[in-house]
């Protein structure tokens, strides 16, 4: 190894220690004891580490330990707060990579599981599957900014038949653990309703952003647009092609205006990063009906596919009057980056690889592998900044 190589090496692993060390001290105080605070912080260590797997047997040798024993505790039994320490993790995600310009992204996971007793388990549609499968759905709410891009919140959504059933609620845990099941304080709540938590706590806690984007499970909700609308943020939110706009004195659907774009009308425009390089697509966006033009203006996107012009995709929007095609493409692209963040996180920080039922346990697992994917991503921020210029004296002319 070269001289040159070994000081970056060095310097790398300095700066991975220094991220776990921040991280140590942010979510230290949220564990009442020694031991689990000091498991926490080995347990985002462990997600993070070179285990072909991240289950209990794994992450337990990563730490040191003889089995999973003191694993399972930290996940279901130890005193902390999972909440608390997911408020570390946005203050975290939002003091390293948040940007005025950023743009949060809500998105939802499965995670398929065999039986009925984990928490909020039922027979429900996966995106990651594709259809309907025994599974749990996780709400999920990313930042997405030019310096990089991470997960700062999630929600477990709880299906009806889990919500009013007392029983079920209770047993779903560690057997005979005291408070191991659903809060009383959780109620059913659509995905909708979780994301607009999300994107409000986000908010309240500071953190910076323009804009919020989602696929049409979220564009199709009127109160959730406007929830956005009213926090001063703008939005780009995909819609079905039957969406009803009002375009002029006219109510028509989505698609319908796609024959009225003029072939001088697209935009070929980049739309994000992609592993092979910049994703391109055709843009085009009409302007839709508003209250206030001047001070919110609304319009329909429509994406087209560089490679197949028949693959299209609608989405409403509104943000200030101001705003350009560019803009809209930009923010609409951004939903590649919470995909990007759950093939990473499930693929290198563990986030699928849990074998915990209780309410507490899927929070403290899904947030301390959160975690571990925000380090990751805020070494990788720095990695990717060009070194900066040693200023040069000038030289006198005499």
């Amino acid at each position: 190894m070269s001289g040159r190589t070994a000081a970056a090496e060095a310097s790398r692993v300095e700066a991975w220690a220094g991220e776990l060390t921040a991280v140590a001290d942010r979510i230290g105080g949220r564990f009442a004891r020694s031991e689990p605070r000091r498991r926490a912080v080995g347990y985002v260590r462990a997600l993070l580490g070179d285990a072909d797997r991240k289950n209990g047997w794994q992450l337990a040798e990563e730490l040191g330990e003889p089995n999973p024993d003191g694993v399972q505790h930290l996940l279901a039994r130890a005193d902390g707060d999972a909440d608390a320490v997911r408020d570390d993790l946005t203050r975290y995600v939002s003091e390293r990579l948040g940007d005025r310009h950023g743009v949060l992204v809500v998105d939802e996971t499965g995670f398929l599981k065999k039986g009925a007793k984990s928490v909020g388990v039922a027979r429900q549609y996966s995106g990651t599957a594709g259809r309907i499968e025994n599974c749990q759905v996780g709400v999920f709410l990313g930042d997405a900014t030019k310096k990089g891009r991470a997960l700062v919140d999630r929600a477990l959504s709880l299906p009806k038949e889990w919500a009013e059933d007392a029983d079920r609620r209770t047993a779903a845990g560690v057997p005979g653990c005291r408070g191991a099941g659903v809060p009383e304080a959780v109620r059913f709540a659509t995905k909708i309703v979780l994301a607009r938590r999300m994107v409000e706590r986000a908010l309240d806690a500071g953190v910076p952003a323009a804009w919020v984007t989602g696929d049409a499970v979220y564009g199709l909700d009127h109160g959730f647009r406007k929830a956005i609308e009213d926090r001063g943020l703008g939005d780009v939110l995909g819609v079905r092609t039957d969406q009803a706009v009002w375009a002029g004195l006219r109510q028509v659907r989505a698609k319908s205006l796609l024959a009225e774009v003029p072939a001088g009308g697209w935009r070929r425009l980049r739309c994000g990063d992609g592993s092979k390089g910049p994703r391109l697509s055709d843009g085009a966006a009409v302007a839709v009906n508003c209250p206030d033009p001047e001070s919110y203006a609304r319009w329909l996107l429509i994406r087209r596919s560089t490679a197949d012009p028949a693959e299209v995709a609608y989405f409403l929007c509104g943000g200030p009057p101001a705003t350009t095609l560019r803009d809209l493409v930009r923010v609409a692209g951004a939903r590649w980056a919470i995909e990007e963040c759950f093939a990473l996180a499930q693929g290198g920080c563990g986030l699928d690889e849990y074998a915990v039922r209780s309410w507490a346990g899927w929070h403290r697992h899904v947030t301390l592998s959160l975690f571990a994917l925000a380090v990751l991503a805020v070494i990788r921020s720095r990695e990717r900044r060009p070194p900066r210029r040693k200023k040069v004296l000038p030289t006198s002319s005499r």
